[in-house]
């Protein structure tokens, strides 16, 4: 490894937590496939997050390590807030597809900064929480959509 290699398990992690074939079942990604957007805005009950809501989310996130790994100042993520976004009382499907492309493009700009650290940066007690933590939060929001997928449609 390089002074610039990151260890494959992390990318890995990361890797089948967002949209490799992995034993857990269904990744972030797959979660999504599919998914309309009037699906997309359906709650479970009111004051719970929707699976838009939730992907925006996950994108910010992946942004925030994205910030992290390269000093990138605050307030540059493409939609305006941080965290949990709300979402819109109406949406296209071009708008909904654009909410995905911003979790891929969040995630390929995310995994660029892991893949290109440096691995004093990556051996970081708070980095090395912080990578486990996306792959794990990738994976418990895909959960969370595969849930609300399952109860709008009453399959539950």
């Amino acid at each position: 490894m390089g002074s610039h290699a990151v260890p494959n398990a992390d990318l890995d992690a990361i890797d089948e937590a967002y949209d490799r074939k992995s034993w857990h079942g269904t990744n972030l990604r797959g979660s999504l496939r599919g998914v309309t957007a009037e699906e997309a805005l359906w709650r479970p009950a009111p004051g719970r997050h929707n699976i838009f809501e939730l992907t925006l989310h996950c994108a910010y996130w992946k942004y925030v390590v994205w910030r992290k790994l390269t000093g990138a100042k605050r307030g540059s993520f493409p939609v305006k807030g941080s965290n949990f976004f709300a979402a819109p009382d109406k949406l296209s499907e071009d708008g909904w597809k654009l909410a995905v492309e911003l979790l891929w493009t969040m995630h390929l700009e995310m995994r660029a900064a892991i893949a290109g650290a440096s691995a004093e940066k990556l051996s970081d007690t708070k980095m090395q929480v912080m990578l486990r933590g996306i792959a794990a939060h990738d994976l418990y929001h895909a959960g969370q959509i595969q849930l609300l997928k399952r109860l709008q449609s009453g399959a539950v």
